[in-house]
């Protein structure tokens, strides 16, 4: 380790006076001009890790759904899957780190982790369209550079496409080819595959209009659109030839507004969609005949997907086992009607793509989505050798064709992280192959009214939570005023957690109508006061 050279570009890199930040699910996020240092120590942090690890890791600038002013950095571990918590908590105490203790810091994290500093190292980077982002991808160079590091600039990527570049480099190529076309041509041939009984030249209702938050989706779709059929028309809207990324557009608006984005006119019964600012969540949405607004969140793109998985894995009559992971989050006719209608159980996680990824690896099949649009399947290593060995030696016809759409299924989705991209492909897909219009799909199951309230607080940590956060243990009472608040309502619930980025505390209410979501909402708002 270059001792002179660690400390120069770190004067370099300076970090401002008191700040500290801690790394989270979605890695580092703040305001643009306050990560410089950060950049270049992750850069130092991902040099480690590939040592350690003695593979590639990736590291990824973007503050996904956050304003464009802000910006963020998160490492990418082997299999494409989210940092491991131990080195979250090294990436904390590294930026964090006064300038004359950063040498003391890497030497502890090489100790503790057994790092081989003779080990070489390769690092892959990229980044979003944030005006920020190219100088501040320069800075985990910097960072890589100095501490000896190979590395690959992607340059503008989604999110999800460097997780899956990660997961190629590391898996030799198993995985899929380790290129942006090598991500195009696997996820389009899997489409194709999967859609070619099914699509009809001048099906109207095959056509989609897409939200791209003014964000890397719009271009990286245009980079697609010639490898898919044309019969899957595709119309891009905030597309970043104007507008501010993430204003009043994203998936992250839609949601949080339930209505839809600017930039984008919605006629009634077509079907449109909006990614993320970096393309890793995807929300549906339509207006009816009487214009009235309808939002297809994650709930139901998780029930879309697991009714028509389930249909193949019946047909196939092999016993794999289906699991569904959710959050507090979920609406609670969702629960029900995956648990009561399609038979299919569902498993309860605290709050965080992280939580959820590992649950669903614990079935051959795991699928979840949070409410945000954030989502995916997972295949377990044996139900993937089973359904490629079935597509390829069943001789019962039928049963050859379900497990040839479920082969592709494989490769139409990303499992190393939700990717709108590829999400949108296979939503696509599958309702083509069902016969479903946007509508139809809708009506599956009906929204239980709900209300996402956050209430400021002095310190978030008196509230304690247990169940999957969905109920409090701290501070004693509070528990207590909940339950009797939902007693009053049918099909209700409410919960209340504390944030984990701010001190804020987030209330959850729903129940069997608007007004009584809305009052129950309302009065849980009091609830949090008791911690006051």
């Amino acid at each position: 380790m270059d001792v002179d050279a660690v400390n120069k570009f770190s004067s370099l890199h300076a970090k401002p006076n008191g700040l500290i930040l801690q790394y989270g699910t979605a890695g580092f996020r703040t305001k643009a001009y306050h990560l410089d240092h950060v950049m270049y120590r992750m850069g130092l942090l991902a040099v480690l890790r590939s040592k350690q690890t003695k593979s590639t890791i990736g590291v990824m600038v973007t503050a996904s759904h956050n304003p464009e002013e802000d910006n963020g950095v998160k490492l990418i571990d082997p299999l494409g899957e989210m940092l491991a918590p131990s080195w979250e908590e090294h990436a904390t105490h590294l930026a964090n780190a006064e300038e004359q203790d950063i040498q003391a810091v890497l030497a502890e994290i090489s100790h503790r982790e057994a790092v081989n500093l003779q080990q070489k190292a390769m690092i892959v980077i990229g980044r979003d369209t944030r005006p920020s982002s190219e100088k501040l991808s320069q800075s985990v160079i910097d960072g890589v550079s100095v501490l000896g590091g190979q590395y690959h600039d992607y340059g503008l990527v989604t999110t999800p496409q460097l997780h899956y570049l990660v997961c190629c480099q590391n898996t030799n190529g198993q995985y899929g080819k380790a290129t942006i076309e090598g991500y195009y041509q696997k996820l389009s041939k899997a489409f194709v595959e999967l859609t070619k009984q099914t699509f009809r030249s001048g099906d109207e209702y095959r056509a989609l209009k897409i939200d791209c938050a003014s964000g890397i989706g719009a271009l990286k779709l245009k980079e697609m659109e010639c490898y898919l059929p044309r019969e899957l028309s595709l119309h891009l809207f905030n597309d970043g030839t104007k507008g501010k990324l993430n204003h009043l557009c994203g998936a992250d608006f839609v949601k949080s507004h339930q209505k839809p984005p600017l930039g984008i006119e919605v006629k009634p019964n077509e079907r449109c969609c909006s990614f993320d600012g970096d393309a890793d969540r995807i929300i549906y949405y339509y207006n009816d005949a009487d214009g009235r607004f309808h939002l297809i969140d994650g709930d139901k793109i998780a029930t879309l997907i697991s009714s028509f998985l389930k249909e193949l894995l019946s047909e196939v009559g092999e016993n794999l086992k289906i699991g569904i992971v959710q959050t507090a989050y979920a609406n609670g006719s969702s629960t029900r009607y995956l648990e009561e209608v399609m038979k299919v159980p569902v498993h309860f996680t605290k709050t965080g793509v992280k939580h959820l990824h590992h649950k669903a690896q614990e079935f051959d099949i795991g699928i979840y989505f949070e409410a945000n649009g954030h989502g995916t399947v997972l295949f377990s290593k044996a139900a993937e050798m089973k359904i490629r060995q079935l597509a390829k030696e069943e001789t019962d016809g039928k049963k050859r064709k379900a497990a040839v759409m479920l082969e592709n299924v494989i490769d139409l989705i990303n499992q190393t992280v939700g990717d709108a991209i590829s999400d949108m492909l296979l939503i696509e897909a599958i309702l083509a192959l069902k016969g479903l219009s946007v509508q139809q799909w809708d009506a599956i199951y009906t929204d239980l009214p709900n209300r996402q309230l956050k209430v400021k607080v002095a310190d978030r940590q008196v509230i304690d939570t247990t169940d999957a956060e969905r109920r409090a243990v701290t501070p004693l009472g509070l528990q207590e005023v909940i339950d009797d608040l939902v007693k009053k309502y049918r099909f209700s619930r409410a919960f209340v957690r504390p944030s984990g980025t701010e001190d804020v505390v987030r209330v959850y209410a729903e129940a069997d109508s608007q007004g009584r979501s809305l009052g129950r909402g309302q009065g849980s708002l009091s609830v949090p006061h008791i911690c006051l």
